[in-house]
C-alpha cells in the first residue's frame, strides 16, 4: 500500500495557498460567522474526493457538519447537490480551492476509469492503471481509478517486479533478467510479489516462455492479430496483458483477444477534471 499521509498532505496544500493568511477573508468575513455551502455538480461523471473533503473541512473545524448526498463513487449529473457542509466561513472560503482541485481531479479520473469499464463490463478482462501518475498525489489518483471501477497494478517500484526493455538491455538478455530477478526474490524471501516481463515481439515472447518463471507477461504494443497469437502461444501458462496506445476506441478490441489484463496509462496521464463548485447559500 502506498504510504500517505493525509493530515500532512492537507497542511502542506493549505500551507501553499495560505501562507500567511487569507487576507481577504480576514478582512471582510467576521471571526463568528458561519455558513452553509453546496458542492453543485455542473457535469455528467463519477463523483470522487467526498471523504477527502470531509477530512479537509475537518482538518479546520472538528465539530463541522457535513451531510452527503452523493457518496464517493457515485454518478452525478448536472444540477445535483454532493454535499452540504456547515463551519465557519472563514474556514469554508480556505478550505474551497483545495476541496475544488482535488475533488475535480479525482472526479475526471473516476470518470474516465468509468468510461474505460464500461467498454468492456461484458468481458473478463481487468483493466489497470500504471505509475503515469502525478508526483505525490499517487494515492488519490489511484484511489480515484479505484472508484471508476477499475483496478490498481503496482503501488511503485517496491511492491511489484516488472522487467521492462530497458532492465533486459542493461542485463544483456531476457534469461539473465528473468534468472537474476528469481535470485533476488528468493534471497530476500519476496516470492509473495509477482514477476511481469514486457516482451516487444513474438520472439521475445517465445524466449520469456522457454525460461519461465514469471507471472505474468506484457506484450507492449502489439499489433491485435499478433496480440491474439501471443495470448494463444502463452496458452494460459501466465497471465496475458496488454499495454500501450489504449484508448477508449480499441480497448475492446484489445480485450476480445482473451488478454487478462490490459494497463491503461490514460487513466490517470489524461484525464480532465469534473466541473463542480462549491457555494455558500445565502
Amino acid at each position: 500500500m502506498i504510504s500517505f499521509d493525509l493530515k500532512k498532505f492537507i497542511q502542506q496544500a493549505l500551507q501553499e495557498d495560505v501562507q500567511t493568511g487569507d487576507i481577504t477573508s480576514l478582512a471582510c468575513i467576521p471571526f463568528e460567522s458561519q455558513s452553509k455551502a453546496i458542492l453543485k455538480i455542473k457535469e455528467d461523471g463519477i463523483i470522487a474526493g467526498v471523504e477527502l473533503a470531509k477530512s479537509i473541512f475537518k482538518y479546520l473545524d472538528d465539530e463541522v457538519k457535513m451531510d452527503v448526498f452523493k457518496p464517493d463513487g457515485s454518478y452525478v449529473h448536472l444540477g445535483e447537490v454532493a454535499f452540504e457542509v456547515e463551519t465557519g466561513t472563514r474556514n469554508l472560503l480556505m478550505a474551497e480551492r483545495l476541496v475544488l482541485n482535488s475533488m475535480q481531479r479525482m472526479s475526471g479520473i473516476a470518470s474516465l476509469s468509468n468510461r474505460f469499464l464500461l467498454e468492456v463490463s461484458d468481458l473478463q478482462v481487468k483493466l489497470l492503471d500504471t505509475r503515469k501518475t502525478t508526483p505525490l498525489n499517487r494515492y488519490l489518483e489511484k484511489w480515484a481509478v479505484r472508484l471508476g471501477g477499475c483496478h490498481n497494478y503496482r503501488d511503485g517500484l517496491y511492491d511489484w517486479f516488472m522487467i521492462k526493455d530497458n532492465h533486459i538491455a542493461a542485463c544483456g538478455s531476457i534469461s539473465k533478467a528473468i534468472k537474476a530477478v528469481n535470485k533476488y526474490q528468493k534471497s530476500n524471501h519476496l516470492e509473495n510479489l509477482g514477476i511481469t516481463i514486457e516482451v516487444k515481439n513474438l520472439v521475445e515472447l517465445e524466449e520469456v516462455l522457454r525460461v519461465g518463471n514469471v507471472q505474468r507477461i506484457m506484450m507492449d504494443n502489439f499489433e491485435l492479430p499478433l496480440l491474439e497469437e501471443a495470448v494463444a502461444m502463452v496458452s494460459k501458462k501466465h497471465e496475458t496483458e496488454a499495454s500501450g496506445g489504449v484508448s477508449l476506441e480499441t480497448v475492446r478490441k484489445i480485450a476480445l483477444t482473451g488478454v487478462d489484463f490490459i494497463s491503461v496509462g490514460a487513466l490517470t496521464h489524461s484525464a480532465g477534471s469534473l466541473d463542480l463548485s462549491l457555494k455558500i447559500q445565502g
